[in-house]
């Protein structure tokens, strides 16, 4: 089957392994060189996987969704996020529940919960000490985690959120290494032998964070609060075309995954971000400027508007992407796609990486110059941060609003200043990229 597939990787299949799990970035630049925009790598204990970087290849496969299974292809995901999950289903079961869970995401919502995330980042940042470095991907990521325990577990108090807030971050860092994330890769170190094995730390950890959950889901429905507007309430509230409501189960799986992809996530683009924004002190000068022209005390929403924001938002997203590729698509029958035929059972993995460091699509892609978006309008299949098709992330429009809210807020409190300026590597962190060493700040003056 593999000799099939275009442009075979010919090294040793455990040793493509490792270094797709050590350096994504690095495997996909050494490969594309070589073979070009469309090549097929094999992964010891995994499967075989056709990678994609060309726009009309991923057009093809974001128009023709429906003739692909993506669920199934997300199966190492499996013991983080449980059987339930969007990102593990597909067909009908899919639809209905991206229908369910689509409304607390989108529209007037986002408007609600645009002055909490203002708050929360007022509250986190005001800790900052002048003169005392910080890393600020870890102070970020407490800024992403309050925004989930409040806006989408509704939590901001109590015992719960005392246990939950701790409880969470240890889960996600147990993978916070090229290392460490190997054991989501390799089944054989998936061991289960209590506490003396990082596995069984892992999931111990997660069945205490399951039970705490249920508690909140029982908690909400005795109280029968659905007029909350948090993400949970809303979820707990909606009812498909049967008039059915979702599962605890259901629930449950689908508050990890906003869990996992939006936590982690949000924390690291915002890191990033302050990073070259400090590198390119024009860009910076350009931000200041804009989120100064509306005035003191300015809507929340009037600064998601504001253009160069956005563009610096979406260029670091370009630059930087969280994931080395996309969501897999596996072929249901024998299709064409980017000139190839591929026979059904196909794993086809667009590569966001190779899409985004393209010079015909993004001149000099490796200088960070926000400017692009504000000269050229990017189609669904030349810029695709968040995936695209009907995978496409379900939380995008909030992750965006939080990145330039904790952006403008940050800047129009703060200056600050890296620490080094030597330049800072992706590196592995569980399924995600990180920026090796979590981008270090110092606070120099208040503005």
């Amino acid at each position: 089957m593999f000799s099939q597939l275009p442009n075979c990787i010919t090294s040793p299949s455990w040793w493509q392994l490792i270094k797709w799990i050590a350096d994504p970035i690095g495997f996909q630049q050494e490969y594309s060189q070589k073979y070009g925009d469309i090549f097929s790598m094999r992964l010891s204990g995994i499967g075989s996987y056709v990678i994609l970087g060309h726009p009309q290849a991923i057009q093809e496969i974001f128009t023709q969704d429906a003739k692909f299974d993506v669920g199934r292809g997300n199966k190492l995901a499996e013991p983080l996020i449980g059987q339930n999950s969007l990102m593990l289903i597909d067909g009908t079961r899919h639809r209905r529940e991206r229908k369910l869970l689509m409304p607390p995401f989108h529209g007037e919502k986002l408007q609600d919960y645009a002055e909490q995330i203002c708050l929360i980042t007022k509250k986190i940042t005001s800790q900052w000490q002048i003169g005392q470095p910080f890393v600020v991907r870890s102070a970020m990521q407490k800024v992403s985690l309050e925004v989930i325990l409040q806006i989408v577990f509704g939590l901001s108090e109590g015992e719960r959120y005392q246990q939950l807030k701790p409880l969470l971050t240890d889960w996600l860092d147990m993978t916070d290494s090229p290392l460490r994330s190997s054991m989501l890769f390799l089944t054989f170190l998936q061991q289960d032998w209590g506490t003396w094995t990082p596995w069984g730390r892992m999931k111990r950890r997660q069945r205490y964070i399951y039970e705490l959950l249920q508690a909140e889901i029982e908690e909400k429905r005795t109280k029968n609060n659905h007029k909350q507007g948090d993400v949970l309430s809303l979820m707990m509230a909606a009812r498909d075309e049967q008039g059915q409501a979702m599962t605890d189960d259901e629930l449950k799986d689908e508050l990890l995954t906003i869990l996992f992809a939006g936590h982690e996530t949000t924390a690291t683009t915002l890191a990033w971000a302050f990073y070259q924004i400090h590198q390119n002190p024009d860009s910076l000068l350009k931000l200041r400027h804009e989120i100064d022209s509306l005035g003191a005390n300015p809507q929340p929403m009037e600064i998601a508007q504001l253009p160069y924001l956005t563009a610096v938002c979406q260029e670091t997203l370009r630059m930087y992407p969280v994931l080395p590729a996309i969501f897999p698509r596996i072929t249901k029958s024998s299709m064409n796609i980017g000139g190839y035929q591929f026979p059904p059972d196909t794993a086809l993995l667009p590569s966001i990486y190779l899409l985004h460091y393209r010079e015909d699509l993004y001149p000099n892609p490796r200088q960070f110059h926000p400017q692009r978006f504000l000269e050229r309008q990017y189609s669904p299949w030349e810029y695709i941060p968040f995936g695209g098709g009907s995978r496409r992330c379900l939380g995008y429009a909030l992750a965006l609003l939080e990145m330039k809210l904790v952006l403008a807020t940050v800047l129009s409190n703060y200056q600050l200043a890296l620490v080094d300026n030597k330049p800072l590597q992706m590196q592995r962190r569980g399924f995600t990229l990180a920026p090796n060493g979590g981008v270090r700040m110092v606070m120099i003056g208040k503005q």
